[in-house]
């Protein structure tokens, strides 16, 4: 099989030996794979991949078709639409996934969509309601709102019937991103003064984190699931204690089958149902063959774009 590989610092179509699914594993024959942060950080050589992963080949979300199923795989029939997280190895032709990490690609999503859904709903999904409890009537700040994470996250706290206020730093970009379902759309600057916020997802890192603070709601929850502008930060630990706040953080990609598996189910609930009725949708910025994998993560380097960039194989 071709797939977009990862060597000395630069991503290249390789060909790679086809991979056999094992027991509980489905082989997937890759349609769409969405770029994400983790891809370029992996380039660098700064994010490899979790045991079990393919070392070199990128790729954390993929939709595709069942094309073989492994011994005692038993949820899906080969020719069923599927996507998925994975740990490594969605930008290939070929990937194998478990079964149980697999979900069923809403009917009328198209493939560059479904390609672009499963890493960036899921970690919305699980940052702001799993990790941080956001619940309808709550105040929701979200940073980075023009990227795919970011995307859903806004369309999701809009859908559960939060008060959504996004950031962008962008302001081509903040028109579109009110159109997903924020309530208010700001530039970086000074968004300390518009809260409290009762949950606060952090896609930035470090240098928001003072104003994060001070922003915070009392029994407010802050959770950081990205760091691209800065992985340090001060903070005033007084203040947090006065709002009696918290602060978690939270990666997909190392997590455990099961507990994957949980974000699965979760997905299957709660947001699938979204996207079929066409409550929710998947902002494609651009889509790219497998053979300029370059163009793609050059692209995707570049900012400046609202929603996904996706590889179509």
């Amino acid at each position: 099989m071709r797939a977009a590989t990862i060597r000395d610092g630069a991503v290249s179509v390789q060909e790679h030996p086809d991979p056999t699914p094992g027991a509980g594993e489905v082989l997937v024959r890759v349609r769409a794979a969405g770029l994400n942060g983790a891809d370029l950080l992996q380039r660098k050589g700064f994010y490899p991949a979790p045991p079990g992963s393919p070392a070199d080949i990128p790729g954390l979300e993929l939709a595709g078709e069942v094309a073989q199923l492994g011994p005692g795989a038993t949820r899906f029939a080969e020719g069923d639409r599927v996507m998925a997280i994975v740990g490594g190895g969605g930008q290939g032709e070929l990937c194998v996934v478990h079964e149980r990490q697999l979900m069923a690609v809403p009917e009328g999503l198209d493939w560059p969509g479904a390609g672009g859904v499963p890493e960036v709903f899921t970690t919305a999904h699980d940052a702001i309601f799993t990790q941080s409890g956001l619940v309808a009537g709550e105040r929701l700040l979200v940073h980075g709102a023009a990227g795919g994470v970011g995307t859903a996250a806004v369309q999701l706290g809009a859908a559960a019937g939060a008060h959504v206020t996004a950031t962008v730093r962008n302001p081509e970009l903040r028109d579109r991103v009110a159109e997903l379902g924020a309530d208010v759309v700001l530039d970086p600057e000074g968004f300390a003064d518009h809260g409290p916020f009762d949950v606060v997802l952090e896609l930035v890192g470090g240098p928001n984190m003072p104003g994060n603070v001070q922003a915070l709601n009392t029994g407010g929850r802050i959770v950081v699931i990205g760091v691209g502008g800065g992985g340090k930060a001060e903070l005033n630990l007084l203040a947090l204690m006065a709002k009696r706040g918290a602060i978690r953080a939270s990666t997909l990609r190392a997590r455990p089958l099961e507990e994957k598996a949980l974000t699965a189910r979760a997905m299957e609930r709660s947001v699938l149902p979204l996207l079929a009725r066409g409550a929710l949708t998947v902002p494609v910025a651009e889509t790219f063959p497998l053979e300029r994998v370059h163009d793609a993560y050059e692209r995707f380097a570049a900012g400046g774009k609202l929603g996904k960039i996706v590889l179509e194989l």
